[in-house]
């Protein structure tokens, strides 16, 4: 059996902007009820129908998972998941400098 990232606690991965994409990838498929498959990392989330409940959960989702704090807006600040992937590990990246 292998472990995969997302499977993981926060403090013990690494994180790779692919392995945040492939998280944010399955959040936001189970937030549409689409399969991951049918997400486009470079397509903004809002032409996939991303409502501020779903954006406000993903946020929740974040915070207990990496135990980061963002701006319920973040997903229309970075509209793909391509750029919020990126926006995560500046703030991991932070997260790491400041323990």
């Amino acid at each position: 059996m292998t472990t995969e990232i997302h499977d993981l606690p926060a403090e013990s991965a690494v994180h790779t902007s692919e392995s945040l994409t492939v998280w944010l990838v399955d959040r936001i498929a189970v937030y549409l009820r689409r399969s991951p498959g049918e997400i486009d990392p470079t397509v903004p989330l809002a032409e996939y129908g991303l409502d501020s409940v779903a954006a406000l959960s993903l946020c929740g989702d974040v915070e207990e998972d990496f135990d980061l704090v963002l701006e319920p807006t973040v997903a229309w600040d970075y509209p793909t998941v391509e750029a919020l992937a990126a926006h995560l590990m500046e703030d991991l990246a932070g997260e790491v400098g400041r323990r």
